[in-house]
Protein backbone atom coordinates (compact mmCIF):
# COMPACT_ATOMS: atom_id res chain seq x y z
CA UNK A 1 0.00 0.00 0.00
CA UNK A 2 2.94 2.39 0.44
CA UNK A 3 2.51 5.09 -2.21
CA UNK A 4 5.71 6.65 -3.52
CA UNK A 5 5.95 10.29 -4.59
CA UNK A 6 8.70 12.89 -5.06
CA UNK A 7 7.65 15.20 -2.21
CA UNK A 8 7.43 13.96 1.40
CA UNK A 9 4.05 13.56 3.07
CA UNK A 10 3.03 15.77 5.96
CA UNK A 11 2.95 14.20 9.40
CA UNK A 12 -0.33 15.82 10.43
CA UNK A 13 -2.85 13.61 8.56
CA UNK A 14 -3.22 10.19 10.13
CA UNK A 15 -5.88 7.79 11.34
CA UNK A 16 -5.64 5.39 14.27
CA UNK A 17 -7.72 2.21 14.48
CA UNK A 18 -7.49 0.70 17.97
CA UNK A 19 -8.59 -2.70 16.71
CA UNK A 20 -12.25 -2.46 17.70
CA UNK A 21 -13.66 -0.38 14.85
CA UNK A 22 -13.10 2.95 16.58
CA UNK A 23 -13.40 6.17 14.63
CA UNK A 24 -14.21 9.81 15.24
CA UNK A 25 -13.08 11.60 18.42
CA UNK A 26 -12.50 8.32 20.25
CA UNK A 27 -9.65 7.47 17.88
CA UNK A 28 -8.66 11.07 17.17
CA UNK A 29 -5.12 11.52 18.42
CA UNK A 30 -2.90 14.58 18.37
CA UNK A 31 0.27 12.54 18.23
CA UNK A 32 1.38 8.94 17.92
CA UNK A 33 4.73 7.26 17.65
CA UNK A 34 7.55 6.81 17.23
CA UNK A 35 7.53 3.45 15.47
CA UNK A 36 10.88 1.80 16.11
CA UNK A 37 12.13 -1.67 15.33
CA UNK A 38 15.63 -3.10 15.59
CA UNK A 39 17.43 -6.38 15.06
CA UNK A 40 19.97 -7.52 17.63
CA UNK A 41 23.38 -8.63 16.37
CA UNK A 42 24.96 -11.84 17.63
CA UNK A 43 28.70 -12.16 17.30
CA UNK A 44 30.04 -15.69 16.80
CA UNK A 45 33.47 -17.06 16.09
CA UNK A 46 34.71 -20.64 15.89
CA UNK A 47 37.82 -21.22 17.97
CA UNK A 48 39.71 -22.58 14.98
CA UNK A 49 38.82 -19.73 12.57
CA UNK A 50 41.87 -18.23 10.86
CA UNK A 51 40.18 -14.83 10.83
CA UNK A 52 40.34 -13.04 14.21
CA UNK A 53 37.04 -11.20 13.76
CA UNK A 54 33.65 -12.70 14.63
CA UNK A 55 30.78 -13.31 12.23
CA UNK A 56 27.73 -11.11 12.65
CA UNK A 57 24.45 -13.02 12.83
CA UNK A 58 20.91 -11.67 13.06
CA UNK A 59 19.32 -12.08 16.47
CA UNK A 60 15.96 -11.19 17.97
CA UNK A 61 13.87 -8.42 16.49
CA UNK A 62 12.64 -5.88 19.03
CA UNK A 63 10.09 -3.10 18.87
CA UNK A 64 9.85 -0.07 21.16
CA UNK A 65 6.62 1.05 22.78
CA UNK A 66 4.40 3.57 20.96
CA UNK A 67 2.67 6.46 22.74
CA UNK A 68 -0.68 7.89 21.63
CA UNK A 69 -1.68 11.38 22.83
CA UNK A 70 -5.08 13.06 22.59
CA UNK A 71 -7.10 15.78 24.25
CA UNK A 72 -9.28 14.63 27.14
CA UNK A 73 -12.78 14.18 25.70
CA UNK A 74 -14.49 12.51 28.66
CA UNK A 75 -14.30 9.03 27.13
CA UNK A 76 -13.13 6.15 29.32
CA UNK A 77 -12.27 3.82 26.41
CA UNK A 78 -8.47 4.04 26.80
CA UNK A 79 -8.60 3.47 30.55
CA UNK A 80 -11.08 0.59 30.12
CA UNK A 81 -8.70 -1.06 27.64
CA UNK A 82 -5.90 -0.82 30.20
CA UNK A 83 -8.28 -2.26 32.79
CA UNK A 84 -8.95 -5.24 30.49
CA UNK A 85 -5.20 -5.93 30.37
CA UNK A 86 -4.94 -5.64 34.16
CA UNK A 87 -7.76 -8.17 34.58
CA UNK A 88 -6.14 -10.67 32.20
CA UNK A 89 -8.80 -10.46 29.46
CA UNK A 90 -7.38 -12.17 26.33
CA UNK A 91 -9.48 -9.85 24.12
CA UNK A 92 -7.35 -6.94 25.38
CA UNK A 93 -4.58 -7.88 22.93
CA UNK A 94 -5.38 -6.14 19.64
CA UNK A 95 -3.88 -5.25 16.30
CA UNK A 96 -3.67 -1.45 16.06
CA UNK A 97 -3.41 0.24 12.66
CA UNK A 98 -2.07 3.71 11.94
CA UNK A 99 -2.59 5.11 8.43
CA UNK A 100 -0.68 8.09 7.08
CA UNK A 101 -2.95 10.07 4.75
CA UNK A 102 -2.23 12.34 1.80
CA UNK A 103 -3.91 15.68 1.17
CA UNK A 104 -7.01 13.91 -0.22
CA UNK A 105 -7.27 11.86 3.03
CA UNK A 106 -6.34 8.66 1.18
CA UNK A 107 -4.06 6.20 3.04
CA UNK A 108 -0.55 6.16 1.57
CA UNK A 109 1.30 4.18 4.24
CA UNK A 110 0.17 1.88 7.03
CA UNK A 111 1.84 0.72 10.23
CA UNK A 112 0.32 -2.29 11.99
CA UNK A 113 1.17 -2.91 15.62
CA UNK A 114 0.53 -6.63 16.03
CA UNK A 115 -0.39 -7.94 19.46
CA UNK A 116 -0.72 -4.48 21.02
CA UNK A 117 -1.77 -3.86 24.60
CA UNK A 118 -1.69 -0.75 26.80
CA UNK A 119 1.05 -0.69 29.41
CA UNK A 120 0.79 2.90 30.66
CA UNK A 121 -1.98 5.49 30.91
CA UNK A 122 -1.57 9.06 32.11
CA UNK A 123 -3.36 12.40 32.15
CA UNK A 124 -1.86 15.78 32.72
CA UNK A 125 -0.27 17.79 33.94
CA UNK A 126 -3.21 20.00 34.86
CA UNK A 127 -2.33 23.65 35.42
CA UNK A 128 -4.76 26.30 36.70
CA UNK A 129 -2.68 29.06 35.07
CA UNK A 130 -2.27 27.35 31.72
CA UNK A 131 -4.31 27.60 28.56
CA UNK A 132 -3.33 24.29 26.96
CA UNK A 133 -5.71 21.41 26.31
CA UNK A 134 -5.72 18.62 28.92
CA UNK A 135 -3.90 15.65 27.34
CA UNK A 136 -4.17 11.93 28.04
CA UNK A 137 -1.50 9.45 26.96
CA UNK A 138 -1.67 5.74 26.29
CA UNK A 139 1.55 3.76 25.80
CA UNK A 140 1.26 0.54 23.82
CA UNK A 141 3.60 -2.43 23.93
CA UNK A 142 3.32 -4.67 20.89
CA UNK A 143 4.95 -7.77 19.48
CA UNK A 144 5.62 -6.97 15.84
CA UNK A 145 5.64 -3.97 13.50
CA UNK A 146 4.31 -4.54 9.99
CA UNK A 147 4.74 -1.76 7.43
CA UNK A 148 2.50 -1.68 4.39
Amino acid sequence: MATYREHPYGQFNFLVDLGVGTEGPIAGFQECGPFTTSVAVIEYRNGNDKDNSPMKLSGLTRVDDVTLRRGVIGSLDLYEWLDQVRNGDPAAVRNVTIDLLNEDRTPVMTWKLMGARPVRYSIGPLNAKGSDVAIEELTLAYEQLVLM
